[in-house]
């Protein structure tokens, strides 16, 4: 049986553990059995490190890197994360500058660059394919352990239009809808409307951090209720699809209490 993925905010403007750094951006590293993604870089590298050290975590361990798009505060971590491993897979697609691309051949142990079309990266793990937004985005697609989730660094292209697609490529609807909403500067009827999309679409559980805003997310947990999870860095989510709600005091408690024990061993 496939594994539960789960996911570790490593990068975030929205504040989680008081243990760890957070600045503008996006960053989260995806468990899924044996395999480990890291979905963007947020903006500083430093920062990311610093986070990921904190949490017990190293770059060795990371099979792939996902670029969603071409903004700093989601790729401004990659050359630390290819100074330090640069055995990593890396995957981006078409609208990033063709001189990255170029210079990122020789960086990383494969690339892997893509088009407008959905694509297969691993058992379970699929790229959205490129969106013709601005800037240019792709999400990732996630079916494992019998759930399916999308995890968008901004979702330019709108969240509604991502989980369409990602529910096509999967032939059943997706359950969890995680990261940047990019709703921060939208009026409450689009907010709304996305909210009520989503919930057409069968979108159960949502985390909705960076980019969506305060008047969105409280919009999502007036909506989804205890299927509505904060984000913040340092969270870790099992996305279960009875994932039950903690607390942040909860939760930033147990991650304290985690990285003061380890940093007494």
């Amino acid at each position: 049986m496939s594994a539960i993925p789960r996911l570790t905010i490593l990068f975030d403007n929205m504040p989680g553990s008081l243990e760890l750094s957070t600045l503008w951006g996006f960053a989260a590293l995806i468990d899924i059995g044996e395999q480990r993604i890291l979905f963007d870089t947020g903006s500083n590298g430093r920062v990311l490190l610093k986070n990921m050290a904190a949490l017990g975590l190293s770059l060795d361990s990371i099979d792939l890197l996902f670029l969603s798009h071409p903004h700093w505060d989601h790729m401004g971590g990659l050359d630390s994360v290819l100074e330090l491993n640069g055995e990593i897979s890396v995957v981006l697609h078409e609208g990033f500058s063709k001189h990255l691309i170029a210079d990122l051949h020789g960086l990383c142990r494969e690339l892997v660059v893509i088009g407008t079309e959905p694509r297969r990266l691993a058992p379970g793990v699929y790229s959205s394919g490129l969106f013709d937004s601005q800037p240019p985005e792709q999400a990732l697609v996630i079916e494992s352990g019998g759930v399916t989730a999308v995890i968008s660094g901004c979702a330019h292209p709108g969240m509604e239009r991502i989980v369409e697609r990602a529910s096509r490529l999967l032939g059943t609807p997706i359950q969890w809808a995680i990261g940047g909403f990019h709703l921060m500067d939208q009026e409450d009827a689009e907010i709304f409307r996305t909210i009520d999309a989503l919930q057409t679409l069968g979108i159960t559980h949502v985390v909705p951090t960076h980019c969506t805003g305060e008047k969105a997310k409280m919009g999502f947990e007036r909506a989804y209720g205890a299927q509505c999870l904060s984000g913040g860095v340092g969270r870790v989510i099992s996305l279960h699809p009875d994932q039950p709600r903690r607390s942040i005091e909860q939760d930033g408690a147990d991650r304290a209490s985690a990285i003061m024990h380890r940093s007494s061993e």
